[in-house]
């Protein structure tokens, strides 16, 4: 495809990206469904004690995750973005099914590979989708709608299912919109979104003349993104600790609620508080990010969410943690997809890659799905790291 006809920006581009959008939405939706229940159904069904062997479901996913966002952006340069798109959700439409029919926790565990496997190429997939389009200017604005309308939809699956919960049981009813949801991402991904490489090539072409580049290996760029420069391993450790305090909210706090005594559909109002104050705010935050800079947004959603946290520990009962939810909704919103913007913003190098922006997608994906996996590090991926700019 030529990019003669192309144009870059999010007003030229909004058919596109507002497909993007919607199917961003599907893929927050998937992870949802399992944010209120899954802790239960360890208890309750498969009559599992340990909190450990209950959150094997969470370090399965995460590692995965991890792994699956270090290769997305190396895929995506050398196959395209829509593949890799379509191929995460091939991988995810078995979830569902696996959860619901589930005989032992294996089987569950199982399912969060494959979730893992779909998060790690769905979302880093419509994320560079979502770069590609709208090129230099407004991305903080362009991904402010990515996270909103991802974990928007992460609030409204984790509710629903909480709703479908209290009338209907645990299994199999609450996981039937998960089948819906992984069909219709794959079929949007399928037969309306398209390739958006080519932008990305228009992005590169129409760079400035004249900057240095030179050719660098993956491990080169590997180290230079999650350790050498400064800025970018602090993004990255970051990002790692957003997600283990993520990995808490998900694996942990719905059995301290259920412990409390607090019924199901309050479980699950709690549950879905946390990731909606957190999407909703993304609208603001990302078009702020893009005029503000990212550092004190960082260090001061940090300080937030260790206050957030303190609540769950010293407080009880539903409106402290109602309050609590809210407070670590809000402190993400600052912290966690500006711990990613750094690399997003960098500038492009000539010859058609994306070495910073692509390579930090990875990197701070990678680390910020470890959450309660230590052995996942911060390990960047790439797409196509030929060329690195070369320094002043």
């Amino acid at each position: 495809m030529t990019t003669s006809n192309l144009k870059l920006g999010l007003l030229a581009n909004w058919r596109s990206f507002t497909l993007l959008v919607i199917v961003n939405a599907f893929v927050g939706a998937m992870v949802g469904q399992e944010r209120t229940l899954l802790p239960l159904i360890a208890e309750a069904d498969f009559h599992l004690a340990s909190r450990s062997v209950i959150l094997s479901f969470l370090i399965s996913f995460g590692i995965v995750k991890a792994v699956a966002n270090l290769f997305a952006g190396v895929w995506a340069d050398r196959l395209g973005r829509k593949p890799i798109l379509v191929a995460g959700w091939l991988v995810g439409l078995p979830v569902p099914w696996l959860i619901m029919s589930a005989p032992n926790w294996s089987w569950v565990v199982f399912a969060n590979v494959l979730l893992g496997v779909n998060q790690g190429l769905c979302w880093s997939a419509t994320v560079i989708m979502k770069i590609d389009l709208v090129g230099p200017r407004r991305r903080g604005l362009a991904m402010g709608l990515n996270e909103f309308a991802g974990y928007l939809a992460v609030s409204a699956s984790a509710f629903l299912t909480a709703y479908l919960a209290t009338h209907h049981g645990l299994r199999p009813v609450p996981f039937y919109p998960g089948v819906a949801f992984a069909v219709t991402g794959l079929v949007l991904s399928v037969f309306l979104v398209h390739e958006t490489k080519p932008h990305a090539a228009l992005e590169a072409s129409s760079d400035a003349a004249g900057r240095r580049t030179s050719s660098a290996s993956f491990t080169r760029v590997l180290l230079l993104t999650s350790w050498r420069d400064r800025s970018l391993f602090a993004a990255s450790q970051a990002g790692m600790v957003n997600n283990l305090n993520d990995g808490m909210a998900w694996g942990l706090l719905p059995l301290l609620f259920a412990s409390a005594g607090l019924p199901l559909g309050r479980v699950g109002l709690l549950a879905a508080a946390y990731p909606a104050v957190w999407g909703i705010s993304q609208l603001a935050t990302g078009a702020l990010s893009d005029r503000w800079g990212r550092k004190w947004m960082i260090a001061a959603g940090m300080f937030v969410q260790a206050f957030a946290i303190a609540l769950f520990v010293v407080e009880t009962g539903f409106g402290p943690w109602l309050v609590g939810s809210v407070l670590l909704g809000s402190a993400r919103r600052w912290s966690t997809r500006r711990s990613s913007r750094p690399y997003r913003t960098s500038p492009i190098p000539t010859g058609g890659h994306r070495p910073w922006a692509c390579i930090g997608c990875g990197a701070t994906a990678a680390t910020r799905s470890g959450r309660f996996s230590p052995e996942c590090s911060p390990m960047p991926s790439g797409c196509g790291p030929r060329s690195v700019r070369s320094p002043a």
